[in-house]
């Protein structure tokens, strides 16, 4: 894992703007999810990280036992490197929201259940929740925190089972103030979707 963070940056520059995340898929880097910026709200600050384990040439943010099931050590490993950033990147109570597109929406719910209360608002696209991997998913471990889930219905790169399972505990067990989207698209970000996402920043920060 690199010790290294390499961010590529957007939106706005004020220092105390709010700070969203933008977390890549696995195989990819942050080149490509920088690319939602453009059409999110201009008043935020964007951020978007490269995942730190090395697949040589594209990135990921955790070790794997199969698509959407992360090794536990590797994703705790992740998470500590990461909080290590955002907390120097984003203290004194600057609100944060992290984005997690497929991998990146792992990564993105892995931060979530470990600590609710840090991020003003998670957004969990076209992704799984990171199921026994070490993170707490009890009844009610997201009271208070804002979530955003959006699913394609015929997504065929995340297991069936694990999409299912993640909305059924977003709209029945984790007590998350949540907002859903979901069409019969696939493993993208569709119009419809990237609407939704507008949508939520705008209202989750007035």
């Amino acid at each position: 894992m690199s010790p290294d963070v390499q961010v590529v940056r957007a939106g706005s520059a004020d220092p105390d703007a709010p700070l969203v995340v933008l977390l890549h898929g696995r195989g990819s880097d942050e080149g490509s999810i920088v690319g939602l910026a453009p059409y999110l709200p201009e008043r935020f600050a964007y951020a978007a990280v490269r995942g730190p384990v090395d697949l040589g040439g594209s990135y990921t943010w955790f070790q794997n036992r199969g698509i959407g099931r992360p090794v536990p050590e590797s994703l705790r490993a992740t998470m500590d490197w990461f909080r290590t950033w955002v907390d120097a990147e984003a203290p004194d109570g600057r609100p944060v929201v992290v984005l997690g597109f497929s991998g990146g929406a792992a990564f993105a719910g892995g931060l979530l259940l470990d600590d609710p209360q840090r991020w003003a608002g998670t957004a969990v696209l076209y992704g799984t929740l990171p199921f026994d991997a070490g993170v707490p998913t009890t009844e009610g471990r997201l009271v208070g925190a804002s979530v955003l889930v959006a699913h394609g219905e015929t997504d065929t790169t995340i297991p069936a089972d694990l999409l299912e399972r993640t909305w059924t505990y977003l709209h029945e067990a984790s007590g998350a103030t949540l907002t859903s989207y979901r069409d019969g698209g696939g493993h993208a970000i569709s119009e419809g979707g990237l609407a939704a996402l507008q949508g939520w920043l705008d209202a989750l920060i007035p």
